[in-house]
């Protein structure tokens, strides 16, 4: 008879961390940010409050860790798209495809509402005008997977970005109305063909 495969203690901490993070995405996509409560993780996830402390320290520590995983998340999704010899036509298509997978996804809604409530918060009080961590990291994963893809598309810079902002507001737009109706959209086909068209014409100049 086989022994049982031991883990060791670093994968059951990483295992452990991963639920309670799974635990809080699909807790704030089904339920929202405000109904997303302590006791709530700690029941999906399967694990006392103490354990989540001892990982996180606490709510903004699991919250904080959500947005670090849905960024990876959204550039391992990017990391898919086929670039070698592919046309631009084809790394367009796939591109926005997986694109949209991720903004479709738990990940983001879950993303989309902590954003949102964080931002909230920081109109409360006194920021000072610094641009959130956030932010920077969320636009700086963007740029990386962009820049990778369309390494050979020569375009000035104010215009990259606008194709860029461009893109994050269609896809986020979608989203939205996805989360407004609080369930399940059907492929947006028409409109992900128009985000690629347009993308590409663009792009040719």
């Amino acid at each position: 008879m086989s022994q049982p495969v031991r883990r060791t203690q670093a994968e059951r901490t990483a295992q452990t961390r991963e639920r309670i993070v799974r635990a809080a995405v699909e807790s704030i996509a089904e339920l929202g940010f405000q109904k997303t409560t302590a006791s709530e993780i700690t029941r999906r996830a399967g694990v006392t409050w103490g354990a989540v402390q001892h990982h996180f320290g606490g709510k903004d520590g699991i919250l904080a860790a959500v947005l670090e995983e849905s960024f990876a998340r959204f550039a391992a999704r990017l990391a898919e798209v086929p670039i070698a010899n592919a046309p631009l036509t084809a790394r367009v298509s796939g591109f926005v495809d997986r694109a949209w997978a991720h903004f479709g996804s738990p990940d983001y809604r879950s993303t989309f509402e902590i954003l949102l409530n964080a931002t909230a918060d920081e109109e409360g009080s006194d920021a000072g005008g610094a641009e959130p961590i956030w932010q920077s990291e969320m636009l700086d994963s963007w740029n990386r997977v962009w820049s990778r893809i369309f390494a050979d598309v020569s375009l000035p810079r104010r215009k990259t970005v606008a194709l860029q902002t461009f893109t994050i507001s269609v896809l986020s737009g979608m989203a939205a109305l996805a989360m407004l109706r609080r369930a399940v959209e059907p492929v947006h086909a028409a409109e992900l063909e128009l985000l690629k068209q347009t993308l590409l014409r663009e792009m040719k100049g």
